[in-house]
């Protein structure tokens, strides 16, 4: 237990937040930003959305990038007036890896191939860089650019091509600072393996260019795969202060595709995510949210993600039992028929049937 520095009670409050759930809804926006200022700057990484330079239209942040500077999410530069990119049109910024099918992706729970336990592999792709600064960011490693290999379209077509590949996932980071490079390499896949099956699917925060969004959908909806978002927070300022941006466009984006292809589906294109962080992330948070998805539709699958501290959230302890009970009891109230919580084994709960029954009693 902390002192908040707002309200001065003593609660569970991130050391790096310095502020409770209930302060972070009233604070001013500069305020919430300190400490994404500080870590950024730790990482070399522009403390903030540039402005008065070269536009990027890569994501919601639309940065001006002036010239000797970077944007925000580290992959683009200025240099001499012309922009310069370390991943993103022909090649990518990324590390990729094969996983086993059923594989542990956030749409396993669902997913015909995991369900069915088919055997072969997904080619999982981890992106460089980020159009967010979350706080707990669990695979934080992507700000580490100079880690990073770059991958030609050709050498990822190849990479793909292994025999039984079934799916390829773009996750990171997220995919919205390399949006032109996954999609060109999404389709030459495609192109490649028209006599065999291959989903193409995403793992995103949702605030990328929509004309962007609008064209992974399609490779995702012409080839059975699924796009996930993670909406992380309701509360402007809540987002704000996990994230380091604002996130209005997930949710325009997510309206979007649910308006616009999920009636052509016929597989569950679209799902969201939302993490538990500890003391923040509540019932509130996520009736809001539910509710969002279902006036949309309430047979979108949706997943409550237990919190483990991470990144410079570590200083939290995992969701409590009786947060994530209060969370699931709201998105099933707020409409939702398919709700799912995830990493159960941190509160060693081993079965969605145990949890349901506890979250009955």
């Amino acid at each position: 237990m902390k002192d908040c520095e707002g309200c001065k009670r003593a609660q569970l409050v991130a050391g790096e937040l310095r502020l409770c759930r209930e302060c972070i809804t009233v604070s001013d926006t500069a305020q919430l930003l300190k400490p994404h200022i500080r870590i950024r700057e730790s990482f070399h990484l522009p403390p903030s959305v540039p402005k008065g330079g070269i536009p990027c239209t890569f994501c919601s942040n639309l940065c001006e990038i002036p010239e000797g500077e970077r944007g925000y999410c580290g992959l683009r530069e200025n240099i001499a007036g012309k922009m310069h990119h370390l991943g993103g049109v022909h090649y990518g910024l990324a590390h990729t890896y094969y996983d086993p099918i059923p594989t542990n992706c956030c749409a396993a729970w669902f997913c015909a191939p995991c369900q069915g336990r088919h055997f072969g592999f997904n080619l999982a792709v981890f992106f460089y860089g980020c159009n967010f600064n979350c706080l707990f960011c669990q695979n934080w490693q992507h700000k580490l650019l100079d880690e990073g290999k770059r991958l030609s379209v050709e050498e990822f077509v190849q990479r793909a091509l292994r025999p039984q590949v079934r799916c390829i996932c773009f996750f990171g980071g997220s995919p919205e600072p390399q949006f032109p490079f996954a999609l060109k390499a999404s389709e030459a896949v495609l192109q490649e393996t028209q006599d065999r099956e291959m989903r193409i699917c995403w793992e995103w925060n949702g605030c990328g260019n929509p004309a962007f969004v609008r064209r992974a959908a399609e490779l995702s909806l012409r080839s059975g795969g699924t796009i996930k978002f993670d909406l992380k927070a309701w509360d402007k300022n809540l987002a704000v202060a996990l994230s380091g941006v604002p996130n209005e466009r997930a949710y325009e984006n997510f309206a979007m595709i649910a308006r616009e292809y999920l009636p052509k589906a016929k597989h569950p294109l679209l799902t969201a995510t939302t993490l538990l962080v500890t003391g923040y992330v509540d019932a509130e948070e996520v009736f809001c949210i539910a509710r969002f998805i279902a006036k949309i539709n309430i047979e979108i699958p949706y997943s409550l993600l237990i919190f483990r501290g991470d990144f410079v959230m570590r200083d939290l302890p995992p969701t409590p039992l009786e947060q994530a009970i209060r969370c699931y009891r709201a998105a099933k109230e707020a409409g939702l028929k398919n709700v799912h919580v995830g990493n159960l084994h941190l509160l060693r709960i081993y079965s969605m049937e145990d949890f349901e029954a506890l979250a009955r009693s």
